[in-house]
């Protein structure tokens, strides 16, 4: 799971002009994979029956911390198992909503949800993120910030050597792990 890319290999080697199988290309690209991996604190492949620890938050709905939700297979509040359509309902946006005109207590580790989530495939922006960032690993030697050689000269930008494009943190905070604070 940790060692599979969020991009296309194939894409990257033709942006680049290599081989897709080339060793300091993929390592470009799971490197890439692996630091938005750690940055949103998720896998973003699918992954099967997760079990969550909530707080809960005196309201009729909540985040769960993953999305897209593909399944929840059980919740449990304070002990007790509820039963999905008559106590609670859930969407694939991640929101889990209590049914009957009930709330959720406002009150901490009361909730265990099993649930599955994750993405079939590397959402675009994604894999675009993770395309620039390999490419800029591949291409842009550590701790270089510019090169000349003869009578030309170039500089790479701060954030192309560390990373954290505009797009990159924007794409970082769409698919972060969700707390109580977004709701």
């Amino acid at each position: 799971m940790a060692d599979e890319y969020l991009a296309d290999p194939a894409e990257l080697a033709a942006k680049l002009g290599r081989e897709a199988d080339d060793p300091k290309l993929l390592y470009a690209l799971l490197s890439a994979s692996r630091r938005f991996r750690g940055q949103v604190g998720h896998s973003v492949i699918p992954v099967t029956t997760e079990t969550v620890t909530l707080d809960g938050n005196g309201r009729e709905s909540l985040l769960l911390p993953v999305w897209p939700t593909t399944a929840v297979q059980s919740v449990e509040l304070e002990g007790v198992e509820l039963v999905e359509g008559t106590d609670y309902d859930w969407s694939e946006a991640g929101i889990l909503r209590r049914l009957g005109c009930r709330v959720w207590p406002d009150k901490l580790r009361c909730l265990q949800v099993g649930y599955s989530h994750g993405f079939a495939t590397s959402p675009e922006d994604i894999a675009e993120v993770v395309l620039e960032r390999a490419e800029a690993a591949f291409t842009i030697p550590v701790g270089v910030q510019s090169k000349a050689i003869g009578g030309q000269s170039v500089t790479f930008g701060a954030q192309a050597a560390s990373g954290s494009t505009e797009a990159w943190t924007k794409c970082v905070a769409r698919h972060a792990v969700r707390t109580i604070a977004d709701v």
